[in-house]
């Protein structure tokens, strides 16, 4: 009877897998029609400048020309792709930022990212050396604060970047300048890398935080930043909180500041893209973290009220993280198993709008806007559908 059940229970999950990989075509099928469809509606938007939602800076434009290039069938050539790509090297200065004025570190890591899909154009690769070097110049390490105090690798602010020259760090200007730094083919042995992680890793609740494991909800997740703003250096910040800065300030010991779900992903795929294996505890917590809190339907670990912000952020953080920790289940605390891909181009599938975009109605963050949703939305799908089309040919 016991060798019975083993065989059954063997067959079964024999049948699972041969079940997976039937639905897999099927699914990225779909993914690949949804993406047509969310590209038709930006070829529509484009200003005449060759940007998209050019207000914040070239951000927006270089995250969708990206989402366009990361199709199988996209080049450099097409009129809208060519477009954007001349609107992004416009905002090139002298120091090798790509920028508008101002957000120097969000808009020339994320610009990074979309030039180093063009490897074979001589401009671009000057672009993205000169971008790389910018941004570990930028990066806090060795300057002085606002208070005139180093910032060596005692202080808060060590490792991370955040909007411009002078502002203080938070994670998702890190995240988003290491996403450029590894996009671009940056070696994990560069002193940038691990410089960031000791940041990242003060923005974890996880006893092995060396400055703030008291402040944080000791849950494997992250918070926003180590440092409310200039003045308020080394008191923690979560945005999962509706009082934020009050709670920052209270530095509260007992429940700790609340971590959530996009900043944890952000962590978690830093923490890959740096080079951590899986059997560093810092990882293991962050991914003990999404075993508890897996979901593709709000921002998890934010409070009810606030769920739905920064959504499509923590959809596009989600997958890029999943997609490079390299397994499709995820099976959480509960025992079940889920596939974050097919969960994912179901969902963005179901909320896709009849132009072909996507909206959130909760537009903190500026989330309002369709061309930045979009752009996240369809980042979202090309690493689900890619991730699908590998494994499915494996």
């Amino acid at each position: 009877m016991h060798h019975l059940l083993i065989v059954t229970a063997a067959y079964g999950v024999i049948l699972g897998a041969a079940s997976a990989r039937a639905e897999a075509p099927e699914a990225a099928g779909q993914g690949r029609d949804v993406i047509k469809r969310g590209i038709s509606f930006l070829r529509t938007t484009q200003n005449k400048d060759g940007s998209w939602m050019p207000e914040p800076g070239p951000a927006v434009t270089a995250l969708v020309v990206r989402a366009m290039l990361d199709q199988p069938d996209m080049t450099a050539q097409d009129p809208h792709v060519a477009r954007g790509v001349a609107h992004i090297l416009s905002k090139r200065q002298s120091d090798g930022s790509i920028h508008g004025g101002f957000l120097q570190n969000y808009n020339t890591a994320i610009c990074l990212s979309a030039l180093a899909a063009l490897p074979d154009e001589p401009e671009v690769a000057r672009a993205v050396r000169d971008a790389q070097d910018f941004l570990r110049k930028l990066q806090w390490s060795g300057q002085p604060d606002a208070q005139g105090r180093v910032v060596d690798e005692l202080h808060p602010f060590f490792g991370g970047a955040g909007y411009g020259k002078h502002g203080r760090p938070d994670l998702s200007n890190t995240q988003v300048m290491i996403q450029g730094l590894h996009d671009s083919g940056l070696s994990t042995d560069d002193p940038a890398f691990r410089r960031a992680v000791r940041f990242i890793s003060r923005c974890q609740g996880s006893v092995d935080n060396d400055m703030f494991a008291d402040n944080i909800v000791s849950d494997g997740g992250f918070i926003y930043t180590t440092s409310v703003n200039e003045d308020l250096v080394g008191v923690p910040q979560s945005m999962a909180s509706p009082d934020m800065v009050d709670e920052a300030k209270a530095a509260r010991p007992v429940s700790g500041l609340r971590t959530y779900g996009s900043m944890t992903y952000a962590g978690f795929k830093s923490y890959i893209y740096a080079g951590l294996g899986r059997d560093d505890p810092r990882v293991h917590d962050a991914h003990r973290w999404i075993r508890h809190h897996y979901t593709v339907d709000h921002n998890p670990g934010m409070p009810e009220p606030l769920k739905m912000q920064g959504y499509y952020y923590y959809l596009m953080t989600f997958a890029r993280a999943l997609h490079a920790w390299g397994s499709d289940r995820i099976t959480t605390a509960d025992g079940q198993d889920h596939h974050w891909s097919a969960d994912l181009i179901k969902t963005l599938t179901a909320a896709q709008q009849a132009d072909g975009s996507w909206r959130n109605d909760a537009d903190r963050w500026l989330e309002g806007d369709p061309n930045l949703v979009t752009a996240y939305a369809l980042i979202a799908l090309n690493n689900a559908v890619a991730y699908q089309e590998i494994t499915t040919n494996k």
